[in-house]
């Protein structure tokens, strides 16, 4: 039962047409689980499928089947989960004649589960379509919607299949009262006599008649157990998909693709709503024309269950609140009913928040009560059930809410008030239409963290994260893991890279390779870390060996830095981005003076820096690093001005004359103002330094493979520098520079205090200065 014990966290998240492929209907969901052991037990592989003489184990197999099946059946309490299992027993009938197909299915099932189960270890997020499943706009499949309409029409079938058999019936009653009255004197006048024939036939068309109304009353009551299972069946389908959409507004605050329509869900469930209330309704008939029958009563508290169990899932949070909060400020969020338009008039509905702890959320889970200790005090916590005619749409919106302070639990070791996770709780009361009793309803927040000051904010975000990317389905508020697989945390990173850059140039094999060299502080290790777990501790509780900032803060500073300052850059594919030493002298070392690359920097938060090819004292060449340019150097001059300026660079890695690359990211001169100012500029000039203390060009050799550096195999880096457009530089070309400028230049550094290489400020290897200087044009 292991395979199965994997298998089913993982069937929410696959489309109906894959779970219909998986188990079809010859072999139904319910068979792998009822018989999850028994059928793991067996060794379906070793069966020749071409082999007749292997008929016979495969048709004692099929027996074992169909006996054990029924002895569930028997055993089961739910009448309407007995029949079924009954009818699935019989069904299995099909595979008497080849008892080897019966194998054969099996054999794939299993192997398909295996297969999802590999595709789901090797990190695919949820809900990514299987081959052959083409996906919608929003990135779930397609089928989905299609199935579920196509369920609802067939349980709406077989609704009015119910009430035409109950005007037949009606119709049998009457011409049976009516065949009873013609007969009555009949019997009378002849007690003596003899029996007249017009008796006769009328006494055979009343036991016809009866006949007829007992099959049509036993086909009335099998219709009955069979609409009630199809709903249990389709609203189970309807509530895995409210997860779903929970679960995918959850990923998307690390930038997965969501679509947060709601209205097919909405529709979704009134008409369940609707098909609940017939069945409920025919039912009541059934028990009026038949007498309380236990299999009745079943029926109807099915029914009950089933609307208790809609009525409560139908509250979702359609706008969630900031998930880092901060207190005495503000914030919203809404909440919106899909059942809204179901509801009784009258009363207006209010819906109350409350914030409540991790432990509290847990406990919702288990007890569905609202806790009693406050936690928080919450500013504008109520908010109306309100129905929008436009929108088809029932929200209770909250605009205005504030936690004014907030009472933190006991910390455990370490644990710092910006990894304590908590949640808002909106629950009320509610009534549907055509119900007597009110409905408690509530539901939850994503998990949010309370923070008092703005400095909190990094780390507020890095629980969140963590806890957004490796959460998983249906867990246990807020349960997370401690360590996952690098290759998860990869693609955690790249979406989260894109989407706050709001870009389409993803992180590259080269980019990531570096972040995992970085933060498993193995710079020299050219391998795959895909499998080596990473740690919370990992990314954001240690601060990285010799810096003072943790590798999340360190990551977060550069999506700001890029998303802020240099889109358009990362998005042309200008900027090289993560980038180690080795790869950095791979890349440049046989490049003539004046190539450089742009990189992150390695040693500052949120900088980018220049990495080029300059000439030495002697002759020769060595690779220089400009100290970083941070969001603030970058609004006083942008990053294509400052390339502009510096003299000493020419050509953008690999050859393409820099002039023409950035071209379209240069300032132009403003014309002299009417008033008689002449306009000026902040012009980038790099001080040389002392050369002696450069990194040299060529590195040390290394174990590092030289194909794992190859330059021919740099995605996205260059994307757009398509080398027709731009001539490559001849050999003995000199560098280009802007029309002879009017400059001060100078060190910035006195002349008594030379600058320090192994200063952390300064970035990695010997980096030289940077001066902004005014230039005037006259």
């Amino acid at each position: 039962m292991a395979l199965w014990a994997q298998m089913t966290p993982q069937l929410q998240f696959l489309p109906t047409q894959t779970l219909n492929e998986l188990y079809p209907e010859t072999l139904p969901l319910d068979v792998r689980h009822y018989l999850a052991n028994w059928i793991e037990d067996q060794i379906w592989e070793e069966f020749d499928l071409d082999s007749v003489e292997q008929e016979p184990r495969a048709r004692l197999l099929l027996d074992q089947m169909v006996l054990l099946l029924q002895e569930v059946a028997q055993q089961n309490p739910n009448v309407v989960e007995k029949v079924k299992l009954q009818h699935i027993s019989k069904n299995l009938s099909v595979y008497q004649p080849q008892p080897m197909q019966l194998v054969r299915t099996v054999r794939d099932m299993l192997r398909k589960e295996r297969q999802l189960l590999g595709q789901a270890s090797l990190g695919f997020p949820p809900f990514q379509p299987m081959p052959g499943v083409p996906p919608a706009a929003n990135g779930t499949p397609q089928p989905v919607r299609e199935d579920s309409k196509a369920d609802v029409d067939n349980l709406v079938l077989k609704v009015l299949e119910i009430q035409n058999c109950r005007q037949t019936l009606h119709q049998l009653q009457e011409d049976l009262n009516w065949e009873k009255q013609e007969i009555e004197p009949m019997q009378v006048q002849n007690d003596l006599d003899q029996q007249h024939p017009d008796q006769v036939i009328r006494q055979n068309r009343i036991k016809q008649i009866e006949y007829n109304f007992s099959v049509c009353a036993k086909k009335r009551l099998q219709l009955l157990q069979e609409a009630v299972y199809a709903l249990e069946q389709c609203q189970s389908c309807l509530i895995l998909r409210i997860k779903s959409w929970r679960w995918e507004q959850h990923r998307a605050t690390i930038g997965v693709h969501f679509n947060d329509n709601l209205g097919f869900l909405q529709t979704w469930c009134e008409q369940l709503l609707g098909v609940n209330s017939n069945l409920r309704q025919e039912l009541m008939l059934m028990k009026r024309d038949h007498g309380e029958a236990e299999q009745l009563h079943t029926l109807q508290e099915s029914l009950e269950l089933l609307l208790q169990t809609l009525v409560q899932n139908s509250l979702v949070v359609d706008k969630q609140p900031p998930q880092v909060i901060k207190t005495q400020s503000k914030f919203s969020a809404t909440v919106r009913y899909l059942l809204g338009e179901k509801m009784a008039p009258g009363k207006p509905v209010v819906l109350k928040a409350q914030i409540i702890t991790e432990a509290q959320a847990r406990n919702l889970g288990q007890q569905s009560i609202v806790p009693n200790e406050n936690v928080g005090d919450l500013l504008n916590y109520t908010a109306i059930l309100e129905h929008n005619t436009a929108s088809k749409s029932t929200c209770a919106t909250f605009r205005n809410m504030s936690i004014k302070k907030i009472k933190r639990a006991d910390r455990k070791g370490s644990e710092s008030v910006t990894e304590e996770k908590f949640a808002l709780l909106f629950n009320t009361e509610i009534t549907i239409t055509g119900c007597e009793s009110p409905y408690a309803i509530q539901t939850i927040t994503l998990p949010v963290v309370v923070i008092v000051h703005g400095s909190q904010e990094i780390n507020a975000m890095a629980t969140i994260i963590w806890d957004c990317a490796f959460s998983e389905p249906n867990r246990i508020p807020f349960v997370i893991p401690e360590r996952v697989p690098w290759k998860q945390m990869c693609e955690a990173l790249n979406s989260k890279f894109m989407s706050e850059v709001q870009t389409q140039r993803a992180l590259d094999r080269y980019n990531l390779h570096f972040l995992a060299q970085k933060i498993f502080d193995q710079p020299d290790i050219a391998e795959d870390f895909g499998n080596i777990p990473v740690s919370w501790a990992q990314f954001n509780k240690e601060v990285l060996p010799g810096r003072n900032f943790t590798f999340w803060q360190w990551f977060e500073g550069v999506i700001d830095l890029t998303k802020k300052c240099l889109r358009d850059y990362w998005s042309e594919g200008l900027i090289f981005g993560f980038i180690g030493k080795h790869h950095l002298h791979v890349l440049l070392q046989n490049k003539p003076n004046g190539t450089f690359l742009l990189r992150f920097s390695d040693s500052e938060m949120g900088g980018i820096t220049i990495a080029y090819v300059g000439p030495t004292d002697n002759g020769g060449r060595k690779i220089q690093n400009i100290q970083p340019f941070t969001k603030k150097d970058l609004d006083s001059a942008g990053l294509g001005d400052r390339i502009r300026d510096i003299s000493c660079i020419s050509y953008v890695y690999p050859d393409f004359v820099k002039t023409e690359v950035f071209k379209k990211f240069f300032t132009v001169l403003s014309p002299p103002n009417p008033d008689g100012y002449l306009p000026f500029k902040l012009t980038t000039v790099v001080n040389p330094g002392d050369l002696s203390s450069s990194t040299p060009s060529i590195p040390p050799q290394t174990d590092l493979p030289q194909d794992f550096y190859d330059q021919s195999m740099v995605p996205g880096y260059g994307t757009n520098m398509n080398p027709s457009h731009f001539s490559p530089h001849p050999s003995n070309c000199t560098p280009t520079y802007m029309s002879d400028p009017v400059s001060v230049t100078g060190s910035i550094y006195p002349s008594s205090m030379p600058p320090d290489p192994s200063d952390e400020s300064m970035g990695m290897d010997s980096l030289e200065g940077i001066l902004d200087q005014f230039e005037v044009h006259h």
